[in-house]
């Protein structure tokens, strides 16, 4: 658990570089063999293209920092539970574990496809929670 913290906290300085761009705060990273691979952020609104989650970005640094799409024996930290789209990519990566933090009730696989990972993947959810959430809510409160 105490990993899995830290990693998460990892993340969260990913979210907060997204909420300065004025980004939503999201951040993820991949580890792999207790070491960080690739590190991200939403980049939506920067690359005018809905696909660019911070989860999407991570995958596809990880893939090209290991030299293969299978990322079978890493663990992808991301800060608010991916939406559907994410959760098709983390499925097709493989990805051993993903650990989030904030549930996302209005976007997240789990409401719309939540058998959508790979079958071995481990998911863990809940992980600085209320961090995670805090930066979300303040992020839209300060957009209101």
């Amino acid at each position: 658990m105490a990993d899995d913290i830290f990693y998460m906290r990892q993340a969260l300085a990913e979210a907060e570089k997204a909420a300065e761009r004025g980004e939503v705060p999201v951040g993820a990273v991949v580890v792999c063999r207790d070491r960080i691979i690739a590190r991200a952020h939403n980049l939506t609104e920067t690359l005018v293209d809905v696909t660019a989650h911070a989860e999407m970005q991570a995958i596809t640094a990880a893939a090209n920092y290991l030299g293969g799409k299978y990322l079978t024996d890493c663990t992808l930290y991301v800060t608010v539970e991916p939406c559907v789209m994410c959760a098709g990519a983390i499925a097709w990566a493989q990805l051993r574990k993903v650990v989030f933090g904030a549930s996302d009730e209005k976007r997240g696989y789990q409401k719309y496809a939540p058998q959508s990972f790979h079958p071995k993947t481990v998911v863990i959810q809940g992980v600085l929670e209320n961090e995670c959430s805090l930066l979300m809510k303040e992020f839209f409160k300060k957009r209101r």
